[in-house]
Formats: C-alpha cells, sequence, structure tokens
C-alpha cells in the first residue's frame, strides 16, 4: 500500500512546488508589461562597475521622458552634472561636446553610463530564466542577450526593483543599488 501511493504523492508534492513559480513569474511579468507601457521612469542608483584591473563608482539618474533615456551623474563630484542621451537602435553616449571614456566593460560596449539603460531593457525585455526568494524580497535572474544577464532583487509591495547585478561574458561586471524608483 505504502509504495503504490509513493509515486502519487511525488507527483502532488511536484505539482505543488511549481505553484508559487507560477504566481512569482506571472508577478514579474506584470510588472514587465508595465515599465514597457510607461512612457516616464527615474530612479538613482549607486553603481559599482568591475573592470579586470579597478573598480569605478558612480551615483547615476537614469530617467526615461518620452522615449528618450537620458542618465546624468551625480557622483563623483569632478564630473557632476555630465549628462548622456542614449538614442535609440544604438549602444554608443552623446554628450554635449564632451565625450567621457569610463572604458567597455564587454566587448558589446556595455560601460558605466550605458548600464542603466541596458538594465531598464533587460527588465523589460529580458528572459525570465529563474527566480528565488532573498528572504522577503524576490530575486529574477533575467537573460537579455547570450553574453548578458541580470540578477535584480526586487522589494515585495510595491514591486520594485532595489538592486541589481549584471553579469557579462560570464562575470559580474556591474553593481547597482536602486533607489527612488518612480
Amino acid at each position: 500500500m505504502k509504495r503504490a501511493c509513493l509515486p502519487f504523492l511525488l507527483a502532488l508534492a511536484l505539482l505543488l512546488s511549481g505553484c508559487g513559480g507560477s504566481a512569482a513569474e506571472a508577478r514579474f511579468r506584470s510588472f514587465s508589461e508595465d515599465l514597457a507601457a510607461r512612457d516616464a521612469l527615474r530612479f538613482t542608483a549607486k553603481l559599482r562597475a568591475e573592470y579586470p584591473d579597478r573598480s569605478v563608482a558612480f551615483k547615476l539618474q537614469y530617467a526615461l521622458e518620452s522615449g528618450q533615456q537620458t542618465v546624468t551623474v551625480l557622483e563623483p563630484e569632478s564630473i557632476r552634472g555630465i549628462r548622456a542621451r542614449i538614442l535609440p537602435g544604438e549602444t554608443k553616449l552623446e554628450y554635449e561636446e564632451l565625450i567621457l571614456d569610463t572604458g567597455d566593460l564587454n566587448r558589446d560596449g556595455l560601460t558605466p553610463l550605458s548600464a542603466l539603460p541596458v538594465l531598464v531593457e533587460t527588465l523589460r525585455d529580458g528572459h525570465l530564466d529563474s527566480h528565488w526568494q532573498a528572504g522577503e524580497q524576490p530575486v529574477y535572474q533575467l537573460i537579455l542577450t547570450d553574453d548578458l544577464c541580470a540578477q535584480v532583487r526586487f522589494a515585495p509591495d510595491p514591486m520594485t526593483p532595489v538592486y541589481a547585478e549584471l553579469f557579462c561574458d560570464d562575470r559580474a561586471a556591474v553593481y547597482c543599488e536602486i533607489s527612488d524608483w518612480r
């Protein structure tokens, strides 16, 4: 009798273990669809970019208004106020008569100033690969390209990103503490 019930119990356990996952996936898909529908978004991020030979820290403000993305440097103080406009369909950054070469983090041209637009694109268009809980906060692993993925931790209610790591070429390249998401 016990052996006859074992396959049934295992199948039931497998089915029940998937129930929570589909709710978490649905919640992320709803967030992603809402993000894609927005024509305005602002947030601030403390960002650390990891190069093979050094680390560089920035505090940046991201803004999306009427389809145009801008990233403004808040820190370090020496370059405060530099604003990058991210052009549609291009990975290059355009500055008002100034080019700031921070160096690429990967072969596709990811830079510290393009990291936030790439993060937003990943949240909007990335493939949901997996998810788990870190305490009370859901964490989602998203894949944008073969060489770029992100792990994003969310505040649970309302669901807003609070921390992200961008991985490129199989290494963590950017760490972001996200605040003031609106």
